[in-house]
C-alpha cells in the first residue's frame, strides 16, 4: 500500500553514443557482435516462469550473411499458446494490484540496464538479427528504447495525476482501471524499440500481455525478455510467443478475456485481424481495443524556393537508410522543374560515395534486407521499371543475394505521377521521383494527398512562408507525423509522437501519453460527504 504520492524521474532523451574510432563502445559492441555472431544460440519461448522449447524450431540468419546460422528458436503449438493466454490471467490480478509507482521501478530499471550493462548486447543483437549498422541500432534498440521507458513512466504518472474538479462536499476522483482480460501486442522485425514498447506499455499501465515479435527479430527479442527478466518484472506478465502469426491470432481472438491488440505490421494484416475481431465481438466480455500502426507510402515535396542540397540530403537519408525498411521512409518525390535536374545530380553524387555490406564494417552506409521475400519483391519491381516506357531507373538498379540481400539504393525517374512505385508502398531502398511545372503547386499538392492510401509521414522542403502554409492545408489528413524542411523520418519520442491514420493505422501516437491512455479503463468514483435525506427539492414548495 502507498501511503506518499511519488514523482518519477523527470525523462530526457538519451544521448545518442557516436562510435568513433578508438572510443570503448566501439571496441564494446564490435566484441558482443563476435561473441554472439558464433554463439549458436538456442532461444526458448517465455511462458509464466518457464521457458518453453516446444521441439518445434526454425533457424535465425543474419540478412548480411544468410548461410551464416545464429542458432534456433522455438515455435509454439496452439496448446501454447492456450497456457499463455492463462498464464497471462493468472499473472492479472497481482500485477493490477501492484502499486504504481512498483510497476514504474520495474520499467525505470529496465531503461538503465539498457543505458549500461545491456547496451552492446541489444544493439549487436540488433546488427546481426535486423542488419542495421551501429547508427541505426544505436538510435533504436538503445536510444529509442531507453526513451520509451522512461517517457512513457512520466506519462504514467500525468494520466495518474489528471483528475477531475469537484463541488462543495464532493469529492470526484478517477481510477484509471486496466482493461479486463490481456493484450496481445504484435511488433515487426524492423525496430527493436517498437517491439519492446508494444508489450512494455501496455504491461506499465497494468495489464499482462501477449507479446508474438517476427520470427525475423527473435535474436533481439530474446534480448529484451531478458532485460525485462532482470529488471524485476513479475513472471506471466509478458509472455513471449514465437511462430505462425495466423495460428497465433486465432487462438488469442478466440478468447473471450481478449481485451486488446498493440500492433505494427502491414496494413493487410491488420485490416484482417479487425475484421476478425468485428466478427467475434459477441464472444468478448469488453470491446477490445484495437491499436495499430501500418505501411506508410511517405512523401517529399520541394516548392521551387528549396534549397536542392537539403532536398538531395532529406532523400539520401530519408529513403536509404536502414535500407528503406522504415515504415516512416520517403519512396515519392516530387520535384520542381527548375530544380529537379540540380537535386538529381546531387543525389547521384551523395549515393556515389555510399558503401553497402555488412554491419560489423562501420564504413557501411547500408547493409542487407531482412529476407528473401524482401529481396524478391524489391528486384521483382525493380525489373519492371526496365520494362515499362513510362519510368526509368537514373541510380542503382543493381541486386545480389549470393551472400546477403543486398539491393543498391535505387532511384527511380516517372513521367506517371500514378505510376506503381508511386503507389504501392515497397519498403525497401527504392525511391521514386515526379517532376512537376513549377507553377503547379497547388495541383501538386493535391496530387500528394489523393495518389496513396496511406497518411503516415510526409516532408515539405520550401524557403516560401506563404508555399508552406498552404502545403499544411491541403496536405492535413495526409501524414500523421509532417515535416518542414526535414525528411520524414526519425521520429523522438516525448517530441515528435508516431503514427499515422488513413491505411497508416489507428493513430493512437506511440510516445505520448495518448498511447497509454488506450490500456486504461476509467472509473469515475464520486464521494458526498453529505448525503442528502430528503429527496424533495426547492422546486417542489408550494
Amino acid at each position: 500500500m502507498s501511503h506518499s504520492i511519488f514523482k518519477v524521474p523527470f525523462p530526457k532523451n538519451e544521448t545518442i553514443l557516436e562510435y568513433a574510432p578508438g572510443s570503448p563502445e566501439k571496441e564494446d559492441v564490435l566484441k558482443m557482435y563476435r561473441t554472439l555472431y558464433n554463439s549458436n544460440l538456442e532461444i526458448p519461448m517465455r511462458i509464466g516462469n518457464k521457458d518453453v522449447r516446444s521441439g518445434n524450431t526454425s533457424s535465425m540468419n543474419p540478412p548480411h550473411d544468410h548461410k551464416h546460422s545464429l542458432g534456433v528458436y522455438h515455435k509454439a503449438e496452439e496448446v501454447h499458446i492456450k497456457e499463455a493466454i492463462q498464464a497471462s490471467l493468472d499473472a492479472k490480478k497481482a500485477w493490477s494490484e501492484m502499486p504504481w509507482e512498483s510497476r514504474a521501478s520495474i520499467f525505470l530499471k529496465a531503461a538503465e540496464l539498457v543505458a549500461g550493462p545491456y547496451r552492446a548486447k541489444i544493439n549487436a543483437a540488433t546488427m546481426l538479427a535486423q542488419s542495421k549498422t551501429i547508427h541505426q541500432a544505436e538510435i533504436d534498440a538503445a536510444c529509442e528504447y531507453i526513451d520509451f521507458l522512461r517517457f512513457n513512466v512520466s506519462f504514467m504518472q500525468e494520466i495518474y495525476e489528471n483528475q477531475p474538479k469537484n463541488s462543495p462536499g464532493i469529492w470526484n476522483r478517477i481510477s484509471y482501471r486496466p482493461l479486463e482480460g490481456f493484450v496481445y501486442a504484435v511488433s515487426p522485425f524492423n525496430f527493436t524499440a517498437i517491439a519492446g514498447n508494444l508489450c512494455a506499455s501496455a504491461a506499465m499501465m497494468g495489464n499482462t500481455v501477449i507479446w508474438k515479435p517476427s520470427d525475423h527479430q527473435v535474436f533481439s527479442a530474446q534480448v529484451l525478455m531478458e532485460i525485462f527478466i532482470e529488471a524485476g518484472l513479475p513472471d506471466g506478465v509478458i509472455n513471449m510467443v514465437f511462430g505462425d502469426p495466423e495460428m497465433i491470432t486465432n487462438v488469442v481472438l478466440e478468447s473471450p478475456d481478449f481485451a486488446g491488440i498493440h500492433y505494427t505490421g502491414s496494413t493487410e494484416v491488420f485490416k484482417g485481424i479487425w475484421g476478425k475481431i468485428g466478427t467475434q465481438i459477441r464472444r468478448y466480455k469488453t470491446y477490445p481495443r484495437i491499436v495499430g500502426e501500418t505501411g506508410g507510402k511517405d512523401f517529399i515535396v520541394a516548392h521551387p524556393s528549396a534549397k536542392p542540397k537539403e532536398v538531395a540530403t532529406g532523400i539520401i537519408r530519408g529513403a536509404f537508410e536502414f535500407q528503406g525498411q522504415k515504415c516512416s521512409a520517403a519512396s515519392r518525390v516530387y520535384l520542381p522543374e527548375s530544380i529537379a535536374d540540380e537535386i538529381i545530380s546531387l543525389v547521384k553524387t551523395d549515393l556515389e560515395t555510399i558503401k553497402m555490406g555488412s554491419p560489423e564494417d562501420f564504413g557501411n552506409f547500408m547493409t542487407a534486407l531482412i529476407h528473401k521475400g524482401a529481396f524478391d519483391r524489391l528486384t521483382k519491381a525493380i525489373k519492371q521499371v526496365q520494362k515499362d516506357d513510362d519510368a526509368e531507373i537514373i541510380a542503382g538498379g543493381t541486386f545480389d543475394d549470393s551472400v546477403g540481400y543486398f539491393v543498391a539504393p535505387t532511384v527511380v525517374r516517372t513521367t506517371n505521377p500514378n505510376y506503381t512505385t508511386m503507389t504501392r508502398e515497397l519498403f525497401g531502398p527504392l525511391v521514386t521521383l515526379y517532376v512537376y511545372p513549377d507553377n503547379k503547386w497547388s495541383e501538386t499538392l493535391e496530387l500528394v494527398d489523393q495518389t496513396s492510401e496511406y497518411a503516415l509521414t510526409g516532408a515539405v522542403y520550401s524557403q516560401d512562408r506563404y508555399a508552406l502554409e498552404e502545403a499544411l492545408k491541403a496536405l492535413e489528413q495526409s501524414a500523421g507525423n509532417f515535416y518542414i524542411n526535414d525528411k520524414p523520418t526519425g521520429a523522438v519520442v516525448g517530441q515528435q509522437p508516431f503514427g499515422g491514420a488513413r491505411g497508416s493505422g489507428t493513430n493512437d501516437k506511440a510516445g505520448s501519453a495518448s498511447n497509454l491512455l488506450r490500456w486504461v479503463s476509467p472509473r469515475l468514483i464520486k464521494e458526498t460527504f453529505v448525503p442528502a435525506k430528503d429527496y424533495r427539492y426547492p422546486f417542489l414548495e408550494k
